[in-house]
């Protein structure tokens, strides 16, 4: 269930993409949950490995981006002050970046989506699909099929599944600039041909019939939505047909094979409800089986092994995550038994389940946890992980004997730990040691919000650094969906922790850091409870001595553009600088369009506006574009995409140019003294609601924090090269 759990996680996520504005390759507003595309990072002797999961996480099935789709073009950047420096400046800049582009990587490479199956690994070597005998011989490989025939710009595999008996491999292909994807299916012989190709497909498993038959089932995705399911088999006995439709538009659907392939189970759910039918591993052909109708507000995941169902399920007091397990033959939820409680301020990660053990992948209080259970006796061992890890990163992993998963922060690169069941202890890879541990500190505060809630944050900064007050701070948050922040590996946060900045990630209400509660606090009418604890951390962290408000940055992504947006309107003397990246900030107008594809799913996190006077009343109170008015601004660089079918392009937008004429208007009454923040609309070609990896944008807004902050750049840009490939 690693990934399996990840199921519900990364279906939300699928729903939703992420289910929300997000997201977390991921991501995360209408947010496929566990970003299809979140990537699985591997490290081996320092080589990056950037795989995608094969299979989703818990905490991916919850999506976190609205899809909105809106096309311009012609359309500039916008900067209203330092035109002339910026001029001055840029000869000096594209040097800088043409020298990033052409300096060979250093320590990292970048490798994509794998998966072993039998004794072949499968992953991508170039433009092709292709299978090796040894995942580390890369010269002795065997070509699948050759990606350029399918016409896309740059395609890269999203995921690979391989049929039981490897007569047939399915990937699934898609390009950076676009949220369609396509699956192929690769018939495995003397002379691999591709036998099939689906469009828009989204999740797809496969299973073998009882006469031996390979049969792939696939969810259909249209307008970011994912309602319908097919199965299909090849060769002779060639058949394509619809399963199952889902009828209700606030539901996705998402598949998900258990651990030990006995049922492929559809999950059907919203944000904060689920449903989950089985279909028998063994006979496919037969009705699928449900397991319980959906009530509101119940989530419920499956697991499988030795005739039980496992569930993970927030049914119950308290309503957070538990483990619950009955027969497989009496699978309702009234024969539902509790199996293991979370403690309060959990989060459930993942799950993943082996023959004799169950492994729960946690978070509580803001540090991270492994409770193993033993099946035979029902024994736990809770093991607290290195104060300095962030996330978990889970591998694929087939083996009984050893559960494997890495650990990550946003300075620190994935580090490999294995706990190997017979020896009951974990492992952690030996070699050479991250100088970072040596040379920055990670420190887990709490803030202190207008309702006396404690909110967590997590602070990194350099050892070595002299006067805190003074270092340049730069404030994360996102706070939406029930997602947790993003704290993956990025060589960009941890060059400029190296530089003397400060990092400060705000794990505010609305998130999922402390479990659903914690999501619960900060959704529909309680969403001002997520600015409030904003706002509470940045004066925690001003008043404890790191930085002042002259040298804070906050960064925004997504549905994390709804707080960041916000703070800028209720108290932008907080802030000297903030970057936005694809940003929902124009809530109200959007969920008043029922047209666009994802607005009745995101009602749960938003409300309904259309309908209910109070809930529209509630959002003008928070919205960014509809509380701007002329005042001081602290300057803001928004990073857009074409064509994102999640955030509107459109809302950006007006959102943006009405900034600038408010920002003008204060500015003629402010004196010829006053200095006019700087706005910059920064519109990417393409229609993915974000390009992580892409190094443009970085060096763009890595440039535009350390102009408005007076600081010199020069360090930053040389020493990103020794972890970005360009």
């Amino acid at each position: 269930m690693q990934q399996k759990t990840k199921l519900f996680l990364r279906a939300l996520k699928y729903s939703i993409p992420h289910l929300g504005k997000c997201m977390q390759k991921q991501h995360l507003n209408h947010c496929n949950l566990a970003d299809p595309y979140y990537n699985r990072i591997k490290l081996k002797k320092y080589r990056l490995t950037k795989c995608l999961q094969n299979k989703p996480k818990i905490s991916e099935l919850a999506r976190n981006i609205p899809s909105r789709s809106f096309s311009s073009k012609d359309l500039l950047p916008i900067k209203q002050e330092n035109e002339k420096s910026l001029s001055e400046d840029m000869d000096a800049f594209e040097k800088v970046r043409t020298k990033l582009e052409t300096q060979p990587q250093e320590e990292y490479e970048i490798i994509n989506a794998e998966v072993k199956h039998g004794g072949f690994v499968y992953y991508q070597e170039g433009c092709c699909l292709v299978r090796s005998k040894d995942e580390e011989d890369n010269d002795n490989y065997e070509v699948l099929f050759n990606l350029e025939e399918l016409k896309l710009d740059q395609p890269f595999i999203d995921c690979i599944r391989v049929a039981p008996d490897e007569k047939y491999v399915a990937a699934k292909i898609r390009t950076d600039d676009s949220e369609a994807s396509t699956c192929i299916v690769i018939k495995l012989s003397d002379q691999p041909v591709m036998e099939a190709s689906f469009p828009n497909v989204s999740s797809f498993e496969w299973v073998k019939d009882e006469e031996d038959e390979d049969v792939l089932f696939y969810t259909f995705q249209r307008n970011l939505r994912c309602h319908d399911v097919y199965r299909a088999t090849f060769g002779e006995n060639r058949r394509n047909e619809r399963f199952y439709t889902e009828k209700d538009p606030s539901y996705f659907v998402f598949l998900y094979l258990t651990k030990d392939s006995r049922f492929l189970t559809i999950n059907i759910m919203n944000k904060i409800t689920s449903e989950v039918w089985l279909i028998d591993g063994q006979s496919p052909w037969d009705p699928p089986v449900l397991i319980q109708k959906r009530i509101y507000g119940v989530l419920y995941y499956i697991e499988h092994r030795d005739d039980e169902l496992y569930i993970l399920t927030n049914v119950g007091e308290p309503t957070e995550f538990k483990l619950m397990r009955t027969a497989a033959d009496t699978p309702a939820i009234m024969n539902w038994d509790l199996f293991f409680t979370m403690k309060r301020n959990t989060k459930v990660v993942d799950l993943d389940m082996f023959k004799d053990h169950c492994v729960l992948f946690l978070k509580h209080s803001n540090l991270l946890y492994v409770n193993v259970i033993g099946l035979a006796d029902d024994s736990v061992r809770s093991l607290k992980l290195p104060p300095w890890a962030c996330g978990f990163i889970m591998d694929t992993n087939s083996d009984p004997k050893n559960c494997p998963f890495q650990l990550c922060s946003p300075i620190r690169p994935p580090k490999y730990y294995t706990y190997k069941f017979a020896e009951g202890k974990l492992f952690e890879e030996t070699g050479h040691e991250d100088p970072i541990t040596k040379t920055s500190r990670v420190l887990r505060l709490e803030a202190k919000s207008k309702d006396g809630k404690l909110v967590p944050m997590t602070v990194f900064h350099k050892t070595d650094s002299e006067d805190l007050q003074k270092k340049p701070l730069l404030v994360h948050v996102y706070g939406a969906y029930g997602m947790d922040l993003k704290m993956n590996f990025r060589p960009e946060r941890r060059v400029l922790v190296d530089d003397g900045w400060i990092l400060a990630y705000c794990h505010v209400r609305g998130g999922g850091e402390l479990g659903l509660q914690w999501h619960a606090d900060g959704r529909l009418t309680k969403k001002l409870n997520g600015l409030a604890d904003l706002e509470a951390c940045i004066e925690a962290l001003h008043g404890q001595g790191f930085s002042q408000p002259s040298l804070t940055t906050l960064s925004a992504f997504s549905a994390g553009g709804v707080l960041a947006g916000a703070l800028c309107n209720s108290s932008p003397e907080l802030l000297r600088a903030v970057t936005l990246e694809a940003p929902f900030v124009d809530v109200l107008n959007t969920m008043l369009d029922k047209t666009m594809p994802l607005t009745v799913e995101e009602i749960e996190e938003w409300g309904n506006p259309s309908c209910d006077e109070k809930e529209k009343n509630y959002i003008k109170r928070y919205c960014p574009y509809q509380n701007i008015k002329p005042q001081h601004y602290p300057s803001i660089h928004i990073t857009a995409y074409e064509n994102d079918e999640r955030v509107p392009l459109k809302g950006i937008v007006n959102y943006t140019e009405k900034l600038k004429e408010a920002i003008m208007e204060y500015s003629k009454s402010a004196g010829e003294a006053y200095q006019t923040p700087s706005v910059i609309l920064d519109i990417q070609p393409g229609g993915s609601h974000v390009i992580e990896d892409s190094h443009k944008k970085i060096t763009a807004q890595i440039k535009f924090l350390y102009e408005e902050l007076g600081l010199d750049s020069t360090s930053v840009f040389e020493n990103l090269k020794k972890y970005l490939k360009f």
